[in-house]
């Protein structure tokens, strides 16, 4: 396969650039290394850097795995790289094993891990697992954990044949290398009346501290079990008409008849707290100064909820409810930030950023931490309504501490821009993040935490990076 790479490499030069435009169309809708990290041996020139990459070669796409010794600058090819089946995700765990988590709609998704073995070479490791739709994913102690809510036993149907939600969790046990799933019967992965509303309720991310489970709980509004719990006690007066009289929709936005779509309560954001990852010991804290933390994109609802290295946790609000269609269910709140101080476990309510007065109105689609109290943000280009189809196509520094947002100054110019990668990584008061443009190979761009200018480093002769971080070898 690597010679078949290495005699298609003219031609993909040739097609680079007509299917750069069109790589990362869909991420626009849209770490730190062990303080043990060996220096690179002087003859190697593999590199510990990883990068995920995609090439379009005429009618074929490869999925590459390669390697790097600095991603500050330099070029390299796709020639040499590990063929893979490719990944919606990819999650790097500890510096030591990555893993490639893949999407598939409704269904299962094939998942398989890599590692860097003492020679500087990578390797998949043997398991591959067809692992359960995801809606999130995350890291706990020696997990690499997915979720989304579905169906739950149907030994609770109702009397009209309507199942509970539930929540439906993917465990794959990183080093001894195993997958499995949960038990709905056990009423602790129950996702219905979650909040004691009637909703039920998905999960956002996954943040450890102290040993325990930090995630956002999404409300979701009223499963059609939910609806007619107790003869419909859990609908709103006045909101009766929101509930649906037959099926409709579609992808992620369809319903069936019986069911009260997207939450009643949109000026509230709970997290919970869970004592491990079997989501035993629920803890519910709230505010009523945020909508719910999420970033959502379809099915997609993206981490909001980040430990600064100091141990602060920071709760953020896009305040997506903006854009839902009916009044009695957009949130009235601005984009904002909430915290949880280290050592506590409730919101610590003398600290509040109204993040939309910092950025003109504008609101985010993702939020990573990259060190000390700083978060990139992937910012949209306009407000969020229900009328705006807003892009999210612009960087920015939030300083958590202080209170202060800075634009990323440095990228390629808004007319050749065309996508940023999945994920960053960060390293040395650096943030790397893969870009696209239209008119040249994507390249990863290294980004000052402290003043938001970015450099361009590491070119790939590819067609897109989905994905960028460090593996050390394994010994």
């Amino acid at each position: 396969m690597k010679k078949t790479i290495k005699n298609l490499k003219t031609s993909m030069r040739i097609y680079a650039t007509a299917f750069a435009a069109i790589a990362m169309i869909a991420l626009f809708s849209s770490c730190n290394p062990d303080d043990d990290d060996p220096t690179n041996p002087d003859d190697n020139e593999k590199g510990t850097y990883v990068v995920a990459s995609q090439g379009q070669f005429s009618n074929t796409t490869t999925n590459a795995l390669l390697t790097a010794t600095s991603l500050d600058s330099g070029t390299i090819g796709m020639e040499n790289g590990l063929v893979n089946d490719g990944a919606t995700q990819w999650v790097f765990y500890k510096d030591k094993y990555l893993y490639a988590l893949s999407y598939n709609q409704g269904n299962a998704g094939l998942t398989r891990s890599f590692i860097m073995d003492s020679d500087y070479n990578l390797k998949a490791r043997s398991g591959e697992y067809a692992v359960r739709r995801f809606t999130t994913y995350g890291i706990y102690d020696d997990y690499v954990m997915t979720f989304s809510t579905g169906d739950g036993p149907t030994e609770w149907a109702d009397e009209n044949g309507y199942i509970p939600q539930s929540f439906l969790v993917s465990k794959l046990d990183v080093y001894a290398e195993t997958y499995t799933t949960n038990n709905t019967l056990e009423e602790n992965y129950l996702s219905e009346n979650f909040l004691g509303n009637g909703e039920y309720v998905t999960l956002a991310g996954i943040q450890e501290r102290d040993g325990k489970l930090f995630t956002a709980a999404v409300p979701m509004g009223l499963s059609q079990y939910g609806v007619k719990d107790s003869d419909g006690q859990w609908i709103l007066p006045g909101n009766e008409d929101l509930v649906t009289t037959e099926p409709g929709g579609s992808g992620s936005g369809s319903y069936d008849v019986d069911e009260l779509q997207w939450t009643q309560y949109p000026n509230e954001c709970w997290i919970a707290i869970f004592d491990d990852e079997n989501l035993s010991g629920k803890k519910l804290i709230k505010t009523d100064k945020i909508s719910y933390a999420c970033g959502r994109r379809k099915s997609q609802y993206y981490q909001m909820t980040w430990a600064a290295d100091n141990g602060d946790i920071y709760v953020f609000s896009p305040s997506y409810a903006k854009s839902m269609k009916d009044v009695r269910q957009q949130t009235t709140l601005p984009a904002g930030v909430m915290r949880i101080k280290n050592g506590t476990e409730s919101f610590d309510e003398s600290y509040y950023v109204d993040f939309e007065s910092l950025s003109g109105g504008l609101s985010f689609l993702r939020t990573w931490h990259v060190g000390d109290d700083k978060f990139l943000r992937l910012m949209y280009d306009r407000p969020i309504t229900p009328a705006n189809d807003m892009v999210a196509d612009k960087l920015a520094i939030f300083d958590a501490g202080e209170g202060i947002l800075t634009n990323v100054t440095g990228l390629p110019s808004a007319d050749v821009l065309s996508g940023f990668g999945n994920a960053p990584y960060s390293e040395d008061g650096k943030v790397y993040m893969a870009v696209t443009t239209t008119n040249s190979y994507p390249a990863v761009y290294a980004i000052d935490i402290n003043t938001g200018v970015a450099e361009k480093g590491l070119t790939v002769e590819a067609t897109q990076i989905s994905g960028v971080g460090r593996l050390l070898p394994l010994n």
